[in-house]
């Protein structure tokens, strides 16, 4: 690497970095406070939080934005670290100087492996926000460009070739384990991912004192704190109220959700609020609506590509006379993609599932009730999916379970 590509990759390395390390604090902030609003949420389709809390925001339970951390910083570590070539003349010195230029040629080749592997995967969350998602995350974008930049440097500034990179790895890193910063730094770098993993928010739920549950109610799920309680409250207090033309009947709280099937985030709020809502439902205090609203120009103004959601949406209605409404729902949310489901799978899924033997026939008479929901929530203010109505408050994207619990609470407790 001559002194400029040098350069140019510590500079990207330095973004990706600090894009990484800003993700994470703002999706720690998201995941553990229910009143944080991100810098980067400027709208329904420029959003952090859309991103952070889908099912692409975390692999194995590990935010993306951490792993961003660790790659940045391991991209810098080779490139900061590695000696620059040199070529010294005269005897046991030029021999020496032939290692040092060998580990400094090698670190183009280092950088143009593990960028590779982190365009790949940059590529796939750019899709999965664009194209599932529907939504720009900026904080994400940085860190995309970032990955490309070091794509390209060390694309250009690559002299060895692949197939002898795995050799000269070892000897390379043997060297620099040698050096007593180089040990202090991976130190310090696992000691600070690792105490950052261990404090991250369980999102999907953790023990605590509630006796409400979630993920069919196997699982208590955290109650806010006295101090997250209050700020929660002075915010829940501030979403607009709407009149909701549904009868509540005798219960004290109408929870009304506009969903669609090949939406990430309804598929994480369902598998995060069902076992809250089934244990409010039994006591009778709470009834849960379910409302559609497929992103889907066939039965609704709104468009996002999800060009299955209308069939899957009356599929969801006709099972609901025959009993399976549940069993159906749970199979389009478990099958949801990527890839999307077609129309075709829905048909099948409706028949075997279901129970609809009369899909076809049936149709457009029902896709007349979905798009009356779709009408019903245009009128509300509904924009996006998932969007929740507690009490009239309007909740687009709903809220971390604590807090979708905390809310039940506040409504039944009869706050104003």
């Amino acid at each position: 690497m001559t002194s400029k590509t040098r350069a140019l990759a510590l500079g990207f390395a330095l973004l990706g970095l600090g894009a990484s390390a800003t993700s994470s604090y703002v999706h720690y902030q998201i995941a553990s406070d229910p009143t944080y609003t991100s810098f980067c949420d400027v709208s329904g389709a420029v959003s952090c939080t859309q991103a952070y809390l889908s099912q692409y925001g975390s692999i194995l339970g590990v935010p993306v934005a951490l792993l961003g951390v660790a790659f940045f910083a391991m991209v810098l570590m080779i490139v900061a670290l590695a000696p620059k070539p040199q070529v010294i003349a005269g005897g046991k010195r030029m021999r020496a100087a032939e290692s040092t230029a060998v580990a400094g040629e090698s670190v183009a080749g280092y950088v143009f492996v593990l960028s590779t592997v982190g365009l790949v995967f940059s590529l796939y969350l750019a899709w999965a926000s664009f194209f599932q998602l529907r939504a720009v995350c900026i904080l994400c974008a940085l860190t995309y460009v970032a990955v490309l930049g070091l794509f390209i440097v060390s694309w250009r500034a690559q002299s060895v070739p692949i197939g002898a990179l795995p050799g000269r790895a070892v000897r390379d890193g043997v060297a620099l384990l040698k050096k007593p910063i180089t040990i202090a730094m991976v130190v310090v770098l696992a000691a600070a991912l690792s105490f950052a993993l261990i404090s991250f928010p369980r999102e999907a739920g953790s023990s605590g004192s509630s006796g409400s549950t979630q993920n069919g109610g196997d699982a208590p799920i955290e109650r806010l704190t006295d101090g997250q309680r209050a700020q929660f409250e002075t915010w829940y207090r501030m979403q607009p109220v709407v009149d909701v033309p549904i009868d509540r009947g005798a219960a004290k709280v109408l929870i009304v959700k506009f969903n669609d099937y090949q939406c990430p985030p309804c598929r994480q709020t369902y598998e995060q609020y069902r076992g809250i809502l089934a244990t409010h439902s039994k006591s009778g205090e709470v009834k849960f609506v379910l409302k559609h609203f497929p992103l889907e120009l066939e039965c609704n103004t709104e468009n996002a590509d999800h060009l299955a959601a209308c069939e899957a949406a009356a599929a969801a209605l006709m099972a609901e006379e025959n009993g399976t409404g549940p069993k159906l729902e749970e199979w389009f949310f478990a099958n949801q993609g990527p890839p999307l489901l077609t129309s075709d799978q829905v048909k099948r899924a409706a028949e075997v599932v279901g129970q609809v033997k009369d899909f076809d026939a049936r149709y457009k008479d029902v896709l007349t009730r979905v798009a009356a929901d779709a009408a019903l929530g245009h009128k509300l203010g509904v924009q996006s999916t998932p969007t929740f109505f507690i009490n009239g408050r309007r909740i687009p994207g709903g809220l971390p379970p604590a807090a979708f619990e905390e809310a039940i609470q506040f409504e039944l407790a009869g706050k104003k």
